[in-house]
């Protein structure tokens, strides 16, 4: 199983939020510095949000990104902002290995179909950020029907892989909801990367178990609730 560390930035610092809040800011340093945390603690992959992007900002954060892609040299999957085709395609020709696509698969899902056909689906993960049973969109702050729905939907038009976060328990360190993660991966052909309430290495063990392709770790692993070393270990 793959282990992604967050890098989200926010204001061009990495930070991490509590279900989504920006109010709830806590600043970690500059994202280059976190990334190179993680790639020494034996990382082979990063997940970066743009939240900036995912606030309305999309141009913000675009040169520390860059600086991300070309300073690790590492699988860099991102996410956050991504409006239009034309957003897609130029992150992925400036080297970053997946783009994640969220509000846009549910408002062009045919979008997928696109990059699938220019990039290879490999590349391009689907969102599937989920309150309850229903697809959360615009930043968390709408819903759009059952995630269930939707996946099969973004499975049809091309996606090569689905990110699973769970809304409800997103920053909180309280744990998985494993329930609503093995319905979707039961649901779906495609590989289930999962974030959102992973807080030790049990959560890391279980979500392999019930073949989780991935998991993403957050606040737990910033906090410290959770080591890096630790996590790798139970994804062996």
């Amino acid at each position: 199983m793959e282990v992604f560390p967050a890098v989200d930035i926010l204001h061009g610092r990495c930070v991490q939020l509590v279900q989504g809040n920006a109010d709830s800011a806590t600043d970690f340093g500059t994202p280059i510095e976190c990334a190179r945390r993680w790639l020494s603690s034996g990382a082979h992959a990063l997940h970066v949000i743009n939240l900036d992007g995912a606030f309305g900002r999309s141009e913000k954060n675009a040169g520390l990104i860059r600086e991300l892609v070309s300073e690790t040299g590492v699988i860099i999957q991102l996410g956050g902002g991504i409006r239009s085709f034309d957003d897609a395609r130029s992150w992925l020709d400036c080297g970053v290995e997946r783009v994640i696509i969220g509000t846009l698969a549910t408002k062009d899902p045919d979008v997928l179909t696109r990059l699938a056909t220019e990039f290879g689906s490999r590349r391009i993960m689907a969102g599937v950020d989920a309150r309850g049973d229903q697809i959360a969109i615009e930043g968390w702050q709408e819903t759009s029907g059952d995630y269930l729905s939707w996946a099969s939907l973004f499975e049809e038009k091309g996606a090569g892989s689905l990110l699973y976060t769970n809304v409800d328990v997103e920053g909180l360190q309280q744990g998985v909801s494993f329930s609503p993660v093995r319905r979707l991966i039961d649901h779906t052909g495609l590989p289930v990367t999962v974030a959102g309430g992973i807080s030790d290495r049990n959560d890391v063990a279980g979500l392999k178990k019930i073949g989780a392709y991935g998991v993403v770790l957050g606040s737990a692993l910033y906090s410290g609730k959770l080591r890096l070393e630790d996590a790798l270990e139970e994804s062996i």
